[in-house]
């Protein structure tokens, strides 16, 4: 049976996988209605593991340096319990290939090389081009799927990635091209990273020795 995170470990593990953001989206990403984010951000702010910023005419919620250390440990916790059989770092074996697919297709959605320049926009008039990268997302979103399956099977809260990703991928397909890796919207590329970070939250992996 799949396990089911609680509000407090959700509401402050979408303020990791979101980063700076307001009270609506950690809610929507936590499953929880504002009222009870609102509640859990109190408390994380009391005991130092979230901070509510304004500047600029913005205004949201972050993780400190101690909430992420307290998130982690709770995800730990939760693993220990959830996941003895190692579901989630076996599935994220199997994500880090992937990820490199997707990471390269990202780039050449972004940059076409000429004979004159190597790092030249992607201008989005060459068809062929951007239907080979397009296939390719389409091949990444069956794999995806699959492991999502996996990994919702452990843990409830890593259902869904798999059809934002889709749903993503639709609209470019679609011709909105901005929905293959614009990052303030929820693009193939941000799904994708925030499903990376939340793997490396779960498994307590430092990103930057990962590989």
């Amino acid at each position: 049976m799949t396990y089911l995170s609680s509000p407090s470990l959700l509401v402050l593990h979408a303020v990791r996988l979101l980063g700076f953001t307001d009270p609506a989206a950690i809610a929507d990403r936590a499953g929880v209605s504002h009222d009870d984010a609102i509640t859990v951000l109190r408390h994380a702010e009391q005991r130092g593991w979230v901070q509510y910023i304004a500047f600029a005419g913005l205004e949201g919620w972050s993780l400190t340096e101690e909430g992420r250390v307290e998130n982690e440990r709770q995800l730990a916790d939760e693993r220990a319990s959830a996941d003895p059989d190692n579901v989630v770092e076996a599935v994220y074996r199997e994500f880090l290939p992937l990820n490199a697919r997707l990471v390269r297709a990202c780039t050449d959605w972004q940059v076409k090389p000429t004979s004159e320049d190597r790092l030249a926009p992607n201008d989005h008039t060459d068809l062929a081009w951007d239907v080979r990268i397009l296939d390719e997302l389409g091949a990444l979103s069956i794999a995806l799927a699959r492991l999502i399956a996996r990994l919702s099977s452990v843990l409830a809260r890593f259902d869904g990635s798999d059809t934002r990703f889709s749903a993503a991928l639709k609209r470019a397909e679609a011709g909105k091209s901005e929905w293959v890796d614009r990052t303030d919207i929820d693009s193939c590329h941000r799904v994708w990273f925030q499903l990376h970070e939340d793997l490396v939250a779960t498994l307590g992996i430092d990103r930057r020795t990962e590989y």
